[in-house]
C-alpha cells in the first residue's frame, strides 16, 4: 500500500522545505496551505523536481474542523500515514491574539484528532512550536497550563485571558503561550499514540530566515540581539530546519516521541549563559 506523507504551511518557507525531505521519503505528498495559488506552485515545482512522491496541493484552514476531516479523508484514500509535518502557523504581526491562540494552537490540536485515526506502526508526527514557548511562557503556571491543556475547550481564549490576564492580549504574548501549548499537546498526544506504534514531536525553531521571519524582525528591531547573543551568530536556514525534522519523521528516530526540540542556534543559551 502507498505511504502518504502530509505537510501543511507548505507553500514557503520551512514547510516548503520540508516537504522536500519528504518528498524521498513517501509515495504520496499532500501540501497544505491556506493559499491556494501558492500551494499550488509549490506542488508543481516539487513535482517538476523528480521527487519519489506524487504531490497533490490541498488548501486549508487547519483551524476548520472540516476541513481537517476532509484531509483526513483524502489521505486515508491515498494510503498509509507515514509522516506528518505540521509547519502552518502565523507569528505576532500577522494577526490578534485570539487568532494567534486559534491556529497555532487549536489548529494543532484540531489537525491530531482528524489523523488519528489514521495512526498506525510506523506514522510519525512532528509539529512547530517556537522558542518563543521558552523565553515568553518558560516560567511555571499551573492554572494557565491547566487552559492551554484544553485546546479544544470552546471557551480557550477566554479562560487563558482569565488566568493570564489582559497581557495575553499583546500578540507577542499570546504566540509565547500558544506554542508552549503546542509543546505540552505533543506530550499527551504521544501517550496516546504509542500504543498504536506511532510516533509524535515539537520542534521549536529560533530565528530563521524565511519571508515570515523577515516581516517580524522589520517589527521587532530586538530580534537582532538574540541573533547577535546566540551560540553561532547567525539566523538559521530553512533547510537546516526541515534537517531535523526529517530526522524525526524518520525510521532512526524510532525511539523519540513526546519531546520538543530546540533548534535556535544556542539563542536561548546565549541568553541563559554569562559570558
Amino acid at each position: 500500500m502507498s505511504t502518504v506523507g502530509i505537510v501543511t504551511g507548505a507553500g514557503r518557507g520551512m514547510g516548503l522545505e520540508c516537504a522536500r525531505r519528504l518528498g524521498s521519503l513517501v509515495d504520496r505528498l499532500l501540501l497544505v496551505d491556506l493559499d491556494g495559488a501558492t500551494v499550488t506552485k509549490a506542488a508543481r515545482e516539487l513535482s517538476a523536481e523528480g521527487h519519489r512522491a506524487a504531490v497533490e496541493p490541498f488548501v486549508l484552514d487547519v483551524t476548520d474542523a472540516q476541513g481537517t476531516a476532509q484531509l483526513a479523508a483524502r489521505a486515508g484514500e491515498l494510503g498509509t500515514l507515514r509522516a506528518v509535518a505540521h509547519a502552518a502557523g502565523i507569528s505576532p504581526t500577522m494577526a490578534d491574539w485570539r487568532r494567534i491562540l486559534q491556529v497555532d494552537l487549536v489548529g494543532t490540536a484540531l489537525l491530531a484528532e482528524a489523523l488519528r485515526p489514521l495512526a498506525t506502526d510506523g506514522t510519525a508526527l512532528v509539529c512547530f512550536a517556537s522558542m518563543a514557548a521558552r523565553l515568553g511562557a518558560g516560567e511555571p503556571h499551573p492554572a494557565a497550563d491547566e487552559v492551554l491543556d484544553a485546546p479544544l475547550d470552546a471557551h480557550f481564549a477566554d479562560r487563558l485571558r482569565e488566568v493570564l490576564g489582559p497581557a495575553v492580549e499583546e500578540p507577542g504574548v499570546a504566540y509565547s503561550w500558544a506554542k508552549r501549548g503546542v509543546q505540552r499537546f505533543v506530550q499527551r498526544e504521544a501517550v496516546r499514540l504509542g500504543p498504536l506504534g506511532a510516533r509524535v514531536c515539537s520542534v521549536s525553531p529560533g530565528i530563521v530566515a524565511t519571508p515570515q521571519g523577515k516581516q517580524e524582525a522589520a517589527n521587532h528591531p530586538s530580534m537582532k540581539t538574540l541573533v547577535d547573543r546566540s551560540a553561532l551568530g547567525r539566523e538559521g536556514r530553512p533547510e537546516e530546519l526541515a534537517a531535523v525534522v526529517a530526522f524525526l519523521l524518520s525510521d532512526e528516530a524510532s525511539f523519540l516521541t513526546g519531546v520538543d526540540i530546540l533548534v535556535d542556534g544556542g539563542a536561548v543559551a546565549g541568553l541563559t549563559v554569562t559570558r
